[in-house]
């Protein structure tokens, strides 16, 4: 018996001195856990099969370049790969339940434009730990991603801001039309306020108010600046739908003393820059649909086992303006 319950000790020794051992490294079980399961999901004979897209708002025309952009490279790929392009309205939450319902899903790649880059990372460390391929698109975020793809935001402001300062001669009042503060449009800012800080004789009058990236924003906050502001000699839009509604709002206050410059190169922009009496006057160009199609392409290389050559790439943009709007080929 004596043999018995010393045996029966030493086991129970053992299990709990595992348990405890498990509770004090958990971050190396997880690890190993994410390696391992990365092993057996991505290698040479794993076909991608599905693609979940998790966007801003569909509602407008960039994300919607960026949805085709994932479908266009998917069916180049070809096998009959699936894509779920969702739209969260920027809110953080939606955005967090799509990204579960990905993983959940046992969806093989997630492209995400995150609405707030410290808020998924939550959802984003999960998708990993169980093997999932995830990828941002458009705004960096606060979490382990297989790629981040966007443009440069930061060079997209400072083109912007430097057309502006050129086009006022370096003296003037300019306001911005802020956005959600995502990373993307803060960087706008940082190179617009970069650009115009080489002017002392430029004033800022106006870059907090949150248009929200849409076109009733744009139209209602500029409509508020029109009516505080007697004289605004430019305005830089973070994005060209709120840029489109700053237009509106200029004509239904019938004032034409200023001009503005968006973000995007988007169909809306191009339009309003063709009409003689809107003052939309140039756009800092980027490629959606081009960003989605190297993010498809750098998923299937990782489920296929390849390493992507950078995690990090930067996309340049183009400023198109009135005088080179002919030759832009757009969206």
């Amino acid at each position: 018996m004596k043999t018995i319950f010393l045996l029966v000790g030493i086991l129970s020794f053992t299990v709990v001195s595992c348990t405890n051992s498990a509770q004090n490294n958990s971050s190396t079980i997880n690890t190993a856990t994410n390696t391992s399961l990365e092993t057996t999901v991505n290698s040479p004979n794993r076909k991608l099969q599905t693609i979940g897209v998790a966007l801003g708002d569909l509602g407008n025309p960039f994300y919607n370049a960026v949805q085709k952009g994932a479908e266009t490279e998917a069916k180049r790929i070809g096998g009959n790969i699936r894509v779920n392009a969702v739209s969260s309205g920027f809110d953080l939450n939606q955005q967090s339940n799509q990204i579960e319902n990905f993983t959940a899903a046992n969806t093989d790649l997630i492209i995400l434009s995150a609405v707030d880059k410290k808020g998924v990372k939550p959802v984003i460390d999960q998708a990993r730990l169980a093997g999932k391929v995830v990828i941002a698109v458009d705004s960096a975020v606060d979490a382990d991603v297989d790629a981040m793809i966007s443009s440069n935001n930061t060079q997209a402001g400072e083109v912007a801001c430097q057309y502006i300062a050129d086009r006022i001669k370096g003296q003037g009042s300019v306001v911005i039309l802020n956005g959600t503060p995502m990373d993307s449009i803060n960087q706008r800012v940082s190179g617009c306020e970069k650009s115009l800080s080489k002017y002392p004789n430029i004033k800022l009058i106006s870059k907090d108010q949150n248009a929200e990236g849409t076109r009733d924003g744009g139209l209602r906050v500029m409509s508020d600046l029109l009516t505080t502001f007697p004289k605004i000699d430019a305005v830089f839009a973070t994005n060209d739908q709120s840029g489109v509604g700053a237009d509106l709002a200029a004509r239904q206050a019938k004032r034409k003393e200023f001009f503005i410059v968006g973000v995007d190169g988007s169909p809306d922009a191009t339009k309003a820059m063709e009409d003689k009496d809107g003052v939309f006057a140039a756009t800092a160009a980027q490629n959606p649909a081009g960003m989605a199609e190297k993010a498809v392409q750098i998923g299937n290389d990782i489920i296929q086992g390849k390493k992507s050559e950078s995690p990090d790439i930067l996309i340049p943009v183009k400023l198109v303006t009135k005088d080179n709007l002919s030759s832009y080929k757009g969206w």
